[in-house]
C-alpha cells in the first residue's frame, strides 16, 4: 500500500527520473544561422540566453557557440571585405593612372629624373594594318574615319599648319614613324574636324608643360567615334614591359596624342612647349617648329584661367584651321 508524501515533501515522478527541459528553439536557430548568415546568428544567441535566463530552458551552450562563431565569421567578413576593396581599390588606379573621371588624359607625372624616349627601331608591320575601330561614344563633329589597311610611310615627313587666333603653329608629322597616327590626323585635318575648335586644357607644372586640343566640345571628352592603337613610342616596349609605367621625358617642340588608355587615341593631341614627364604611352607623331613654339609661349605666359597651374588657358586659343602644307 502506498502513502502520500508528508507535508513539505516534494511529488513523486512517475519513473523516479525528473522531467527533462526543452531545448530553446532560438539558441538552436543561433547556432543554424551562425553559419549562414552571421549576423543573425549573433541576434538569436543573445535573445536565446536571455529566454534561457527567465524560463529556464536548455540550450545555453548551443546559444554560446551560435554567438562565439557568429562574432568570428562577422569578423572575417569584415577582413575579407575590407581587403578585397584594397586590392580593388589599387587595381582600379592602376589601370587609370593616365586618366580622369571625365575620360580626359591626366598629365600628373611627379618632377625628378627620367629616361630620354627610346630610339626608334622600326617594327616589321609599321604602317601595314592601321585599324580605326567606332567606339561606344558618337563622333563630337561628324566625321569619316580615315582609311585602314596599309598606308604609305613615304615621305618620312608631312608639312602641316595649325593656324589659330593666338598665331600659327607649324607641325612636321613624323609620317615615317607613326603613320597610321599621322594617316588620322591628316584625315581628320582635310575634313575640317578641328576647324573652328578650342584647346580647352593647359598645363604650366613644372614637369609639364602641355597645351591640349583636338575636341570639337571643348570639354576634354569629344572625339572622332573611332580609336585607333598606340604607335612610337609604345611600340618600343613589350606589353608586359615595367617601363611602360615609368616616365619619360618628351622634349619641347613634340607633338603628341591625348589618350585614355592603350589604344583609345582619336582627335586629342598634345602640344608640348616644355620637357614633359609622362609614360611612353603617348603617341608621338611630329614636331613644333619655332614659330609654333613662339605661339605657345605666348599662351603659356598668360597662364590658366582661375589660377593652378592645369586647367583651361586664360587666353582663349581658337583652331581656325588645320591643314597639311
Amino acid at each position: 500500500m502506498s502513502y502520500p508524501p508528508p507535508p513539505g515533501y516534494p511529488p513523486r515522478y512517475p519513473a523516479g527520473y525528473p522531467a527533462s527541459r526543452p531545448t530553446n528553439a532560438w539558441a538552436v536557430a543561433a547556432l543554424v544561422c551562425a553559419f549562414l548568415f552571421a549576423p543573425l546568428g549573433i541576434v538569436f544567441g543573445h535573445v536565446s540566453l536571455s529566454q534561457i535566463k527567465r524560463t529556464g530552458e536548455d540550450g545555453r551552450g548551443l546559444a554560446i557557440a551560435g554567438l562565439v562563431i557568429g562574432y568570428v565569421m562577422t569578423a572575417l567578413t569584415v577582413i575579407v571585405v575590407v581587403f578585397g576593396m584594397l586590392f580593388l581599390i589599387t587595381v582600379a588606379d592602376s589601370l587609370n593612372r593616365v586618366r580622369t573621371d571625365d575620360g580626359s588624359t591626366r598629365m600628373t607625372a611627379a618632377p625628378g629624373p627620367a629616361d630620354q624616349l627610346p630610339p626608334f627601331v622600326a617594327p616589321k608591320n609599321l604602317g601595314a594594318n592601321c585599324q580605326y575601330p567606332k567606339t561606344d561614344t558618337p563622333a563630337a563633329t561628324p566625321v569619316t574615319p580615315p582609311r585602314s589597311g596599309r598606308v604609305p610611310t613615304d615621305p618620312a615627313q608631312v608639312s602641316a599648319s595649325v593656324s589659330t587666333n593666338q598665331g600659327n603653329i607649324g607641325l612636321q608629322l613624323d609620317n615615317g614613324t607613326s603613320p597610321c597616327t599621322v594617316n588620322n590626323f591628316a584625315s581628320l585635318a582635310q575634313q575640317g574636324f578641328f576647324d573652328n575648335t578650342t584647346c580647352h586644357r593647359l598645363t604650366t607644372a613644372r614637369a609639364m608643360k602641355v597645351l591640349q586640343c583636338g575636341d570639337p566640345t571643348g570639354t576634354g571628352t569629344g572625339g572622332p567615334g573611332y580609336r585607333f592603337p598606340n604607335e612610337y613610342p609604345s611600340s618600343q616596349y613589350r606589353l608586359s614591359d615595367p617601363g611602360l609605367r615609368r616616365p619619360v621625358v618628351y622634349p619641347r617642340g613634340t607633338l603628341a596624342m591625348a589618350n585614355t588608355g592603350p589604344g583609345t587615341n582619336g582627335s586629342q593631341f598634345l602640344l608640348v612647349y616644355g620637357d614633359t614627364q609622362l609614360p611612353p604611352t603617348y603617341t608621338v607623331f611630329g614636331r613644333i617648329d619655332d614659330t609654333g613654339l613662339a605661339t605657345l609661349d605666348k599662351i603659356a605666359a598668360r597662364g590658366v584661367a582661375g589660377g593652378g597651374d592645369d586647367g583651361e588657358p586664360a587666353a582663349e586659343v581658337k583652331i581656325t584651321s588645320a591643314r597639311l602644307d
